[in-house]
């Protein structure tokens, strides 16, 4: 069935679910599994007189601990299953293309990931990652809510 599951967090509890989920199901089918984490660029995030207060080395720093703290929540609960998981920051990447990129890159065959849930005008403006990654994806997604 599936060989390789890419597990995609934010370190959110809701992606903690997901995490589970594709851990599970990784241990289940005997598949290989990958974690990724992104981390959005840096002028995304900080504009106008907020940059001065946020260099850019801050946030790399602040961005890169974060990133190690969520992929190692990911690597411990791989141990706790009995999976082995590789971990990935993708930086300087929107979550949706980092996820995509991830999948391709590492020949995964399924993608794992959360839902936020949002609904009615909140997620069309905010949009939503899930659903950016289940219309470009070119391989199975399993969404968990």
């Amino acid at each position: 069935m599936y060989k390789h599951i890419l597990i995609a967090t934010d370190g959110s509890e809701l992606a903690a679910k997901a995490v589970d989920a594709g851990l599970g199901l990784a241990k289940q089918l005997g598949a290989k599994a990958t974690a990724v984490t992104a981390t959005e660029p840096w002028a995304a995030l900080v504009s106008g007189e907020a940059a001065f207060g946020f260099p850019p080395d801050e946030y790399e720093k602040a961005a890169a601990f974060t990133a190690a703290r969520v992929l190692a929540g990911v690597t411990e609960a791989a141990a706790r299953v009995g999976v082995a998981c590789a971990t990935l920051h993708a930086k300087d990447q929107y979550p949706a293309e980092a996820i995509l990129e991830a999948a391709k890159t590492h020949g995964c065959d399924l993608i794992v990931m959360a839902s936020h849930g949002r609904r009615g005008l909140t997620r069309l403006l905010l949009g939503s990652e899930a659903v950016r990654v289940l219309t470009s994806s070119t391989v199975p997604v399993l969404i968990c809510r």
